[in-house]
């Protein structure tokens, strides 16, 4: 009877979740929701023991900074290194390195020893190596499904880790900094980096073809730069989520003036404001995780900046902590499908050969324009106060909307396109 009911549960899962019938997804998501997990608890965790030991908000701004500049700068060259070599021992390479940083925290924390500079120089390494792993990740995931039909479900899964780690991660790592001290985080993220590269190395992928060519890294930037301007689509996804990392997302920024002097909460609402955001993308992701065809993303994605820029009018106009919560939950759902649409459509439009470069600046994009954003906001709310800000954020987003309705009918012909040509070429790979 267990047996019976445990086989009706796997049919289940792999009838709504059809990527974990890989071997090789499935080693990947539970060793990268670990490691996704482990990283955002340590960020947390350095921020709060910066201003344990400074009490200076100036300091945590510069830590806000100095996590997405090295992003911004290293994610094209990682995009290159993606095209020209094995995907799954680059990440190894960037995982054993992120082991490295994390343990060395782990034992200065336990001795004692941890101080500032080491808190900030340990901040720039890990921007440095999120600057070269984010490419591979999502590069990768495409090699870890066994059937092309797959791949949408699996690009949605993995949104949906990166949803739920930035959800358990600090949640976890709370928990841990009251109960048992700073050291227990790091150690926990060491611990997450090292099932990570079990899982990794447990993985079985298909060769690859690479492209080992003479041309040197400047001269594959301008080929990857070229043929995104060329490609008209993936021209107006990036350009769509770029303008989401600078007005659609900067809100996150002002949420400590919102938690304190507009709502007139405390450390609690602080917290519930930011899981909001989250348990609303987990949600976007479960269900994007359920649709089968690429065909019509790109109208679900239409309706994304109009979610947001509506919610984030209504979240400038309230003033009650339980309807910014519903208000939040919307945003972060409206966002992170916005994002994961973009991911999947991309996915299935790019060619192999150029991928690593395209989701290189597929992840400058989303995460690379987060600096800007927090800039434009913290200045905007300097002088014109938090909820005009968001507002005026809002009505951005809306503007953005009418611009990429615009690019519509473009947008599903190519689409409709790439799936009438992999349809036809399916009987030759079988």
């Amino acid at each position: 009877m267990s047996y019976w009911l445990e086989k009706n549960i796997y049919q289940q899962i792999y009838r709504h979740f059809p990527a974990f019938k890989s071997r090789n997804f499935r080693l990947f998501f539970s060793g990268q929701i670990l490691s996704l997990s482990g990283t955002f608890m340590s960020q947390v965790t350095i921020s709060w023991l910066i201003y344990d030991l400074t009490h200076s908000p100036w300091l945590l701004g510069i830590i806000g900074f100095l996590q997405f500049l090295p992003a911004l700068i290293l994610t094209p060259f990682s995009g290159v290194l993606c095209d020209r070599w094995s995907r799954r021992n680059l990440l190894m390479l960037v995982q054993v390195l992120g082991f490295i940083v994390s343990f060395s925290l782990t034992t200065l924390t336990f001795f004692g020893l941890i101080e500032v500079p080491i808190l900030m120089g340990a901040t720039i390494l890990a921007g440095l190596l999120k600057g070269l792993d984010m490419p591979v990740r999502y590069a990768i995931v495409v090699e870890t499904v066994d059937e092309r039909e797959h791949l949408s479900n699996a690009i949605a899964l993995y949104s949906a880790i990166l949803s739920s780690s930035m959800l358990i991660g600090p949640a976890i790592g709370g928990a841990l900094l009251a109960t048992a001290g700073a050291k227990y985080c790091f150690l926990y993220d060491s611990m997450s980096y090292a099932i990570a590269l079990l899982t990794l190395a447990m993985m079985k992928l298909q060769v690859v073809p690479v492209n080992h060519q003479s041309q040197n890294t400047w001269q594959k930037l301008k080929e990857g730069f070229t043929y995104v301007y060329s490609c008209l689509p993936i021209r107006i996804i990036l350009l769509l989520l770029g303008f989401h990392g600078v007005a659609g997302i900067s809100y996150m920024a002002l949420l400590p003036i919102f938690a304190g002097d507009i709502l007139k909460g405390d450390g609690g609402t602080m917290g519930l404001l930011s899981a909001a955001s989250s348990v609303g993308s987990i949600v976007a992701c479960v269900y994007l995780s359920l649709r089968r065809q690429v065909l019509g993303l790109e109208r679900l994605m239409a309706l994304c900046p109009l979610i947001v820029g509506l919610g984030l009018i209504a979240f400038g106009l309230s003033r009650q902590i339980w309807l910014s919560v519903l208000i939040l939950t919307a945003i972060g759902g409206g966002g992170i499908l916005k994002v994961s649409c973009g991911n999947t459509i991309i996915q299935n439009l790019v060619e192999d050969d150029k991928r690593g470069r395209v989701m290189s600046l597929y992840s400058l994009a989303v995460i690379g324009t987060l600096p800007l954003g927090n800039l434009f906001a913290g200045t905007l709310a300097q002088h014109i106060g938090a909820p005009t800000t968001v507002i005026c954020c809002g009505l951005m987003c809306l503007v953005e909307t009418v611009w990429f309705a615009r690019q519509l009918p473009l947008l599903t012909s190519w689409i409709r396109l790439k799936t009438n040509a992999v349809r036809e070429l399916a009987p030759v790979h079988n």
